[in-house]
């Protein structure tokens, strides 16, 4: 294969490896940078990955540091290398996963508790108003509470 064809062919899977991966919440620079590392197979620094996509290095930094906050990308170690290298982990379906599992888990923990302190307020109010709403308040906390249990299960499988 000419090496036309085969940058053409690399660019075609990392567009479409980009969309899948903005759907677990990531920014489109951050799925471009993790499918291009995915696809080079070889750890990079911030200068390559910046040359690569033509992208400043400082958007690169931040990038590279919310995907390894996501545990999507690992720092290694090259001897003779004095720059950070980046690789993307490869194990596709379990970090996607654990990352979004992890954003459920933590978002509906929030609003359980932001629900849970608006129920306290309420307590203290003790209006016939506001007492016939908890119910349904009861409700939406024990939804989120779900939620959040139902996505603590799918971690530990």
């Amino acid at each position: 294969m000419n090496r036309p064809q085969k940058e053409t062919i690399i660019n075609e899977i990392m567009l479409e490896l980009s969309k899948t991966v903005e759907m677990f919440g990531l920014t489109p620079l951050e799925s471009r940078l993790f499918a291009y590392l995915y696809l080079t197979e070889k750890p990079m620094t911030l200068d390559d990955m910046a040359d690569a996509l033509g992208k400043s290095k400082t958007s690169m930094s931040t990038s590279i540091r919310a995907l390894s906050d996501q545990n999507l990308v690992t720092r290694v170690w090259r001897k003779g290398v004095r720059k950070d290298l980046y690789e993307a982990n490869t194990q596709l379906f379990k970090s996607f996963m654990n990352s979004y599992i992890n954003k459920w888990i933590d978002a509906a923990n929030q609003q359980r508790v932001s629900l849970e302190e608006i129920e306290k307020q309420m307590h203290q109010l003790r209006s016939s108003e506001v007492t016939t709403i908890t119910p349904r308040l009861k409700q939406i906390i024990l939804f989120h509470q779900e939620v959040e249990n139902v996505f603590k299960e799918m971690k530990q499988d």
